[in-house]
């Protein structure tokens, strides 16, 4: 229910020059959960990220709601380090490489409570304490180019959490990471979230991180959702034919040996979108009611799933994206 939630969008629409890239978009997060919110590039997995922080590029405009915490016209970007923070993807960017690092989690602490330096230094080693940094008293009196990369990432997790806010947003945090690096710094955010008992969306195209790490999942495509629910079911068996192409493209969906299959075509770009569903020109079971008429989300199971073909996606869901997959009007 929308009461309990910690953060609630309703048919959020972000465009630019008239162009809509997110359109209608609604969810909710709830307390102490992992929301993944998964799709291809262009799909509006970051500009939605954005836009819960109050961080959209010039020339944005919006519409619909974000409520936090139950409260309506909320200045997102007055909460942000407060009530909402950001973990970066890139950890060297997001630390001013002329400041110690100790000074940027006090002054992080310093702009939201009325503290002395000296208490603001001492919470910044603590924090930097508790995610593993080691002599954390030496380190914070360090620039961030004497810190390792995984050091960096722990430190802007430090940051993003020092001020124990109710809802983090992770966008890409594991990009260009190989494995064990990933699981190291997703490892550490799941430490800190529980430690400060925050809600956790979490913007990544990697699906085993959505398998390991998500509680629910929120598939985007072409700025809309897709589908959302448990992120075990929607994984194990999607109710969208996208969510299934998405999954019918990892290694693990096929026998060792065999071809695997993958999404035809590419996502369009906004601005160029024909009528019915975004998806229907790369859908094997796309009948006419896809191409005139747009599918709304609706209850199926646990979960939403906007598609007008939901009960014919196969399982396993690579079926569908074989090289002559079954297509019925």
């Amino acid at each position: 229910m929308e009461s309990e939630a910690l953060l609630s969008v309703r048919d959020l629409r972000i465009a630019f020059d008239g162009i809509e890239a997110v359109r209608g978009l609604s969810f909710d997060v709830r307390p102490r959960e992992v929301l993944a919110v998964v799709g291809e590039s262009g799909a509006g997995k970051s500009l939605t990220a954005r836009a819960l922080l109050g961080m959209l590029p010039p020339g944005a405009t919006t519409s619909g709601s974000i409520r936090l915490l139950g409260e309506s016209g909320t200045d997102l970007a007055a909460q942000r380090g407060r009530r909402i923070a950001l973990v970066p993807q890139d950890a060297l960017s997001a630390l001013s490489p002329v400041h110690r690092v100790g000074d940027q989690l006090a002054a992080a602490v310093r702009s939201v409570a009325r503290v002395s330096r000296t208490k603001a230094r001492a919470r910044a080693v603590a924090a930097l304490d508790r995610v593993g940094i080691p002599d954390a008293v030496r380190k914070a009196r360090a620039y961030p180019h004497e810190f390792s990369g995984g050091m960096r990432q722990r430190a802007v997790i430090a940051m993003a959490t020092i001020n124990e806010p109710d809802v983090l947003v992770a966008d890409e945090p594991t990009t260009a990471l190989d494995e064990e690096r990933r699981d190291r710094v997703l490892r550490v955010l799941g430490e800190q979230r529980e430690a400060v008992g925050a809600a956790l969306v979490l913007v990544t195209h990697d699906l085993d991180v959505v398998r390991q790490h998500a509680d629910r999942a929120l598939v985007m495509y072409a700025g809309r959702l897709t589908e959302l629910g448990p992120a075990q079911e929607v994984l194990t068996r999607p109710s969208a034919p996208y969510t299934a192409g998405l999954l019918a493209s990892l290694p693990q969906s096929v026998p060792a040996g065999s071809r695997l299959p993958a999404l035809p075509g590419t996502p369009p770009a906004p601005g160029t979108l024909l009528p019915g569903c975004a998806f229907a020109p790369r859908c094997p079971l796309a009948a006419d009611i896809c191409r005139h008429e747009e599918p709304e989300p609706r209850p199926v199971d646990e979960r939403l799933v906007a598609c007008h073909r939901w009960a014919d996606v196969p399982h396993p869901a690579v079926e569908l994206f074989s090289e002559k997959p079954h297509v019925s009007s």
